[in-house]
């Protein structure tokens, strides 16, 4: 079963280190196969926030965007038929690797 270390700590009454935590769980015969920090594979990614969002002159079902992504102004281009001004979503940049996907933008 996978889980995230905070929501372990919501059940544990713990300040101590994940080592320890892993340690403990593992001598009360709950064997932890392994710890993965998802934050080095997810940090390309940021939370961006439409400034702008109109149909695209040349495709009826896109939307051409401007973007706020971490104090970077970007132009996007998406399918998103519920894009909208103010909303705000994860933007990937080119050359972003998406974990499990195989896939690099």
């Amino acid at each position: 079963m996978k889980f995230s270390l905070s929501w372990l700590k919501t059940w544990l009454e713990t300040d101590a280190p994940l080592e320890a935590i892993v340690e403990t769980l593992s001598a009360i015969g709950l064997e932890v196969e392994s710890v993965e920090n998802r934050a080095t594979a997810l940090a390309p990614f940021v939370i961006a926030e439409v400034i702008e969002a109109l149909p695209h002159p040349n495709a009826d079902r896109l939307r051409a965007c401007r973007v706020n992504a971490g104090g970077t102004e970007v132009s996007v281009v998406c399918g998103a038929p519920n894009a909208r001004t103010g909303m705000k979503a994860v933007f990937a940049p080119p050359g972003a690797f998406i974990p499990g996907s195989g896939i690099t933008l």
